[in-house]
């Protein structure tokens, strides 16, 4: 296959130093590995063309069966993140179809923008594909014939020495930063607001309702795993109704939750045990799936656990276990409750004999 020079995106500027180097080092091409903690999984990265990105997610979108949701990487200002690093959001799932519908007036800023990665997922199905702020093309995915079988289609070849862009000197340019005459032509009839990522973001995100994701709940289960999980969720009559749902979602939800006790729970008891009951779902897959995957699924609620203990008050004290379930690990989630408690939560808890109300 005839190699093909790297067509880079509008907000990629590659600085002139060593200019030859660059144009002989940089062309299309694509690399795979195994992915070490998920088996008959693999992990891609391809450098593409510009003008092929498009065409190559929708392809890619083909494979999801019904739904996916988009994930959407950007800075924003004025926001409490690190200004070095874009926050993450999530979309729910949406059918494919509606989807790329929807994403279409946005395709050529999300490729052009230097500061803007955009991807698709069903963590479900196991597949994922992401074009990066640093416009490089990863996928995760369980049918590594079939992604090159679509490289292939698209003139990528397989190259195992792949240079990419950030292996040299350049710059991030946003869209607005760019002169009229340096613009692809279908962003040369739109105005300043309307090529701002701050602006086209924020569209995004309320028009796919897209919430904000820790950087540290990035993680990957294949298919194989999900199988694994609804077979045993299945196998367990509590948790029968909830076996075919993304575990994913689940582990994002007690993610949620926690937040939400940090920034202060607004519910009552009744709510504050339903959030409990995620945990407890979690944990009965934990001590039951093999030990990597259950070990896997510890690295990715970790950080969510250790808020969560971090914020429990009078662990001497605890809430009624559930009766229908039996923990080999402690489950320390019942171990006392949360500082910041809203009314509700703090009278449920008095009624409850939690506290004695002052004489």
């Amino acid at each position: 296959m005839e190699k093909v020079l790297f067509e880079n995106p509008a907000g990629i500027r590659m600085r002139p130093l060593n200019k030859t180097r660059i144009q002989k080092s940089l062309r299309e091409g694509y690399m795979f590995s195994q992915l070490e903690d998920s088996e008959n999984c693999y992990f891609f990265s391809a450098l593409a063309g510009a003008s092929k990105v498009e065409k190559i997610f929708r392809e890619f979108a083909g494979y999801f069966p019904d739904e996916a949701f988009l994930i959407l990487e950007c800075y924003q200002h004025g926001s409490k993140q690190n200004a070095a690093q874009p926050a993450t959001f999530y979309s729910p799932y949406i059918p494919v179809e509606d989807l790329l519908c929807d994403l279409t007036p946005f395709f050529p800023r999300l490729i052009h923008d230097g500061f803007v990665g955009f991807g698709i997922a069903n963590n479900r199905f196991g597949l994922e594909l992401f074009y990066s702020e640093d416009k490089i093309l990863t996928c995760f995915t369980g049918n590594h014939i079939r992604y090159m079988d679509l490289m292939g289609r698209h003139n990528i070849p397989f190259e195992p020495l792949l240079c990419y862009p950030d292996e040299f000197t350049h710059d991030h340019l946003s869209l607005i930063a760019l002169s009229k005459e340096s613009l692809p032509s279908p962003l040369e009839p739109l105005n300043d607001v309307d090529l701002d990522s701050q602006k086209f973001c924020s569209d995004l995100i309320d028009l796919f309702e897209m919430y904000p994701v820790d950087e540290s709940l990035s993680f990957f289960l294949s298919k194989k795993e999900q199988d694994q999980i609804e077979d045993i969720l299945t196998g367990k009559p509590l948790y029968k109704g909830l076996a075919k749902e993304d575990f994913g979602d689940l582990m994002l939800d007690w993610n949620i939750f926690v937040e939400e006790c940090a920034q202060g729970f607004e519910g009552g008891l009744w709510e504050y045990r339903q959030n409990l009951k995620c945990r407890d779902l979690i944990q009965y897959v934990i001590e039951s799936v093999p030990l990597p995957l259950a070990e896997k699924i510890l690295n990715v609620i970790e950080d969510s656990d250790h808020k969560f203990y971090e914020q429990l008050l009078d662990r001497r004290k605890g809430l009624d276990l559930p009766e229908d379930i039996y923990f080999q690990a402690k489950p320390f989630w019942y171990e006392g409750v949360i500082s910041r408690q809203s009314i509700n939560l703090r009278r449920d808890l008095i009624k409850s004999g939690w506290y004695q109300p002052a004489i």
